[in-house]
């Protein structure tokens, strides 16, 4: 536990937290470096990494296209200060932004397009999302993609890409090719590479009599949106899979199976999201067998509970596990990370903010973890220091490292972040 102590001293009138923060750090430096960790060296690779923070948590999913939120999404809750617009929206990320160490990524669907123009879905341009490139610009982030295949009237009998009806698919193959081109106009302007991931909600509520034909139909109506080639330098493609949703129980078209597969076979990112699989399944498990068959991974991380209910996530047993997984892959430079939860039932703001800490907490976990040393008793078959290593970790006094990454960042340490948010929604939020 780390004790935060604000005192001013009377002689100079500086703040003796820093000094007291600083004390605390140095000596963790040492107890770190008695298990083999270089503390510097992971701080320095920690700040590398660009986390997509989703922009979706913000306003419980509903973007500026739609009244309603359809196609098996639902969010829970009705917490005061919901961003109604894009001004409210992009303060709200800023104000989060603030408060969370480093440099990183918004994940933005295709809803939340700006424009005063009647447009539809299959007709967006590059042009509607110039304002969030400014803003991105002004941020010194990256954004991420994804075509936004729900909340729509074209989502008929759970179906878009697999429907039968040509008219329904045709509409959604111009969506997922527009929403390329945007992704591709995102890198090009920014000179980060934009992730777009395409995830459809197509499924039945019941048992299928036929799973063969949705399939070979999403089979070919991705053939087509992919068919366009964009500079990877600009673009990443991905597509995600899951279990089921709410009201296709029995059967989703697009499941892991069938897209580790599709993206196996053209060269894609399988997209994994932490709440799409059974309930005693973990992507811990799964992210070193992607990476040996894949130059890259892709990654939405939620936490279910019990289904795929996108809590805000906790610095759990599992995301700890995750994030040291991606450390001992040498993963962290081929992997892009998203975050993908939406409660309402909790300031909007804070839940980005405990997210996205939390999943910087859980990467620094796997950075001071003696993963070499570890490794090396493994194939020894010494599992009894395997197991003595991965426990005593548990003690060393992480919490400091992580009060001196924020400091370096000039981000409120955990305990003063809180106030802040506080207040903000006491002057801004409550208000709307």
């Amino acid at each position: 536990m780390i004790y935060i102590y604000d005192i001013q001293n009377k002689d100079n009138g500086t703040n003796e937290q820093e000094v007291f923060l600083m004390s605390r750090f140095e000596e963790a430096k040492e107890a770190y470096a008695g298990v083999g960790v270089d503390v510097e060296a992971a701080l320095k690779q920690l700040q590398q990494v660009r986390i997509s923070m989703h922009c979706w948590q913000g306003d419980d999913v509903l973007g500026f296209d739609s009244d309603t939120l359809t196609g098996g999404i639902a969010t829970t809750g009705n917490y005061p200060g919901r961003a109604r617009n894009p001004e409210e929206l992009m303060a709200d990320i800023h104000k989060a932004y603030t408060l969370i160490p480093g440099k990183h990524k918004l994940n933005l669907h295709a809803s939340y397009r700006i424009t005063d123009e009647k447009v539809d879905r299959d007709k967006i341009e590059p042009k509607h999302f110039k304002a969030w490139v400014d803003f991105a610009k002004e941020e010194g982030i990256g954004l991420d993609f994804n075509p936004t295949f729900f909340s729509h009237k074209n989502v008929k009998d759970n179906m878009t890409l697999s429907s039968p009806d040509k008219a329904i698919r045709d509409f959604w193959i111009e969506h997922g090719k527009a929403c390329r081109k945007i992704a591709n106009y995102f890198g090009e302007e920014l000179g980060i590479t934009a992730l777009d991931n395409i995830w459809i909600p197509d499924g039945t509520k019941d048992v299928p009599a036929d799973r063969i034909g949705p399939r070979a139909r999403l089979k070919d109506a991705l053939d087509e949106i992919l068919s366009v080639k964009y500079d990877r330098k600009n673009i990443a493609d991905a597509v995600e899979g899951k279990v089921f949703g709410i009201g296709v129980e029995s059967y989703t078209v697009g499941s892991h199976e069938f897209y580790m597969n599709y993206a196996a076979k053209n060269g894609l990112m399988c997209l994994l999201d932490t709440g799409h699989y059974h309930p005693t399944e973990v992507v811990s498990d799964k992210i070193s067998s992607m990476l040996l068959f894949n130059d890259s991974l892709a990654l939405h991380v939620s936490r279910p509970v019990r289904w795929d209910s996108d809590h805000v996530i906790k610095l759990d047993d599992e995301l700890k596990e995750l994030a040291t997984e991606l450390v001992r892959c040498n993963a962290l430079d081929k992997v892009f990370i998203g975050l993908d939860f939406f409660d309402a039932s909790i300031n909007r703001l804070a839940a980005w903010v405990i997210g996205m800490r939390n999943m910087q907490k859980a990467l620094l976990y796997g950075l001071l973890t003696p993963n070499k040393e570890l490794k090396a008793a493994q194939d020894a078959a010494d599992f009894t220091k395997v197991l003595q290593g991965l426990e005593e970790i548990k003690t060393l006094p992480f919490g400091d490292v992580w009060a001196e990454f924020c400091q370096r960042n000039e981000v409120p340490v955990d305990g003063k972040w809180y106030p802040i948010v506080k207040e903000y929604e006491k002057d801004v939020q409550f208000k709307r």
